[in-house]
């Protein structure tokens, strides 16, 4: 395991933002800890850069750090990522764009406006990002796996 990644501090101060110290010692303030792939590979590929954007640390994967760093880490990309996961559609108001759709996400039952095809991305076999008229990124993680009404629904939209 690389020691660089065993000897760096990453911490929330109390005013809530986040710091990072450097196995060397050095102190950087208002970081951000990055995922490169967000969908295709959320625990690979983490930068924590700061605040013009620089990188300070590249860890190839959350698997090499501690639980408690890990865990840090994490919470760190959470506060600044925003996409809910669609769970199961219960309907749409219609079949042709714009149209609302009744949701369940990882965060609660919402509704969301779809202005257009083109707002829903495939990203790969089973990944869809769906973009509502708000500008909200959501994301079907599993798309065989969910239940057989919503992907019939979906499918009259891809």
């Amino acid at each position: 395991m690389n020691s660089r990644l065993m000897n760096f501090q990453f911490d929330q101060s109390p005013s809530g933002k986040w710091y990072y110290i450097s196995a060397d010692g050095q102190q950087h303030h208002n970081v951000l800890a990055v995922r490169s792939f967000p969908v295709a590979a959320p625990e690979e590929g983490i930068a924590l850069v700061d605040i013009d954007g620089k990188e300070l640390l590249w860890i190839n994967h959350l698997n090499l750090l501690s639980e408690s760093l890990r865990a840090k880490i994490v919470k760190a990309m959470k506060q600044r990522e925003f996409m809910p996961q669609i769970l199961k559609l219960y309907g749409v108001s219609g079949f042709i764009a714009p149209s609302t759709w009744d949701i369940e996400t990882d965060r609660g039952r919402t509704s969301l406006l779809l202005k257009g095809e083109e707002d829903i991305r495939r990203l790969s076999d089973s990944v869809l990002l769906v973009t509502d008229g708000h500008g909200v990124q959501f994301l079907i993680r599993d798309l065989p796996n969910m239940d057989r009404f919503s992907r019939k629904l979906l499918d009259r939209f891809l």
